[in-house]
């Protein structure tokens, strides 16, 4: 076969404009409001728990780094279309590399904040008022 060529569909299977060697198709009108939708729940929520102070502040910083790594998986899959079917595997790859960033960047993230909150100096409003 030439490189021009492909190979017959199977009964079943779809063909057409939609159809990407590989690759994923493009999503719908539907996927894209929904991963909007989900977007600024996804927002809202933390902005809510910060604002109304629902949970003590040590849980508010986990709870809203929860929520910023759902997100960054609901827009991997509803607005870059990763999934394990398309470009041969390489998509999961990617999000595999993007897990272990997220992983590295919140934990690293959570220990420097911990350790900066644990080492600085405590300061009362009178130490403030007699520095020059």
């Amino acid at each position: 076969m030439s490189a021009h060529q492909h190979a017959p569909h199977a009964a079943g299977e779809p063909h057409g404009h939609g159809d990407h060697e590989g690759g994923a198709a493009h999503g719908t009108y539907a996927s894209y409001l929904l991963g909007f939708g989900l977007s600024v729940v996804l927002t809202a929520i933390p902005f809510w728990l910060v604002m109304a102070h629902v949970l003590p502040n040590e849980t508010t910083g986990y709870v809203i780094m929860a929520f910023a790594a759902i997100q960054i998986v609901v827009h991997m899959i509803l607005f870059l279309h990763l999934d394990s079917k398309s470009e041969a595997g390489w998509n999961m790859m990617a999000l595999a590399f993007t897990v272990v960033v997220l992983v590295i960047t919140l934990s690293g993230s959570l220990w420097v904040m911990y350790n900066m909150n644990t080492n600085m100096m405590p300061m009362s409003v009178e130490d403030m008022r007699q520095m020059p």
